[in-house]
């Protein structure tokens, strides 16, 4: 039987030299690679006791929404700025090179509802800590976060120490 990791595309040198670059796009093309991610991670979620689930723009979309589907909880979409109708919180977060802006909308969360947050890729960790900040600023608590894939080497736990986090597919490199 085949694993989520048999479905992920390693590409060479992109986007520059020396780097491994793991490609999604080829588990979400192909209806069991997709179904294994997503009930990869339902199954991560077995016990786990939360009100809603928040995935950021764009895949944690992809794979966060049909988690909460799986599971009949709702979903809140974190986005960049500037593209939520309603009041919103934001947090800035670092870059590579530079910085960036998630938001979400101030009602998506009441005081107490505990949240998971689903996402593709966890590499340096700055969105997912941005999405916790966030949330814990609406008086939620985040009580999983889930990754499809996780690329070690670039240490994103560290930024989410004292937080249950798990992958399906762990690469040791970046």
């Amino acid at each position: 039987m085949k694993t989520v990791e048999d479905y992920i595309q390693t590409i060479p040198d992109f986007p520059t030299k020396g780097i491994m670059f793991r490609d999604i796009t080829t588990v979400l093309q192909d209806s069991e690679g997709f179904s294994l991610s997503v009930d990869g991670i339902v199954d991560m979620l077995e016990g786990v006791d939360f009100d809603l689930v928040a995935g950021s723009e764009s895949r944690g979309f992809i794979f966060g929404a049909p988690v909460a589907y799986a599971l009949k909880k709702g979903f809140i979409i974190v986005r960049k700025k500037g593209k939520l109708p309603r009041a919103t919180i934001s947090q800035e977060y670092d870059l590579e090179y530079g910085t960036a802006t998630l938001e979400m909308h101030k009602d998506c969360i009441k005081p107490g509802q505990r949240v998971v947050i689903v996402d593709d890729l966890i590499a340096t960790g700055g969105t997912t800590e941005a999405m916790v900040k966030m949330i814990e600023k609406l008086g939620g608590k985040v009580v999983k976060i889930c990754f499809v894939i996780e690329l070690a080497g670039l240490e994103g736990r560290k930024k989410l120490e004292g937080y249950d986090v798990e992958s399906l597919v762990v690469y040791p490199g970046h």
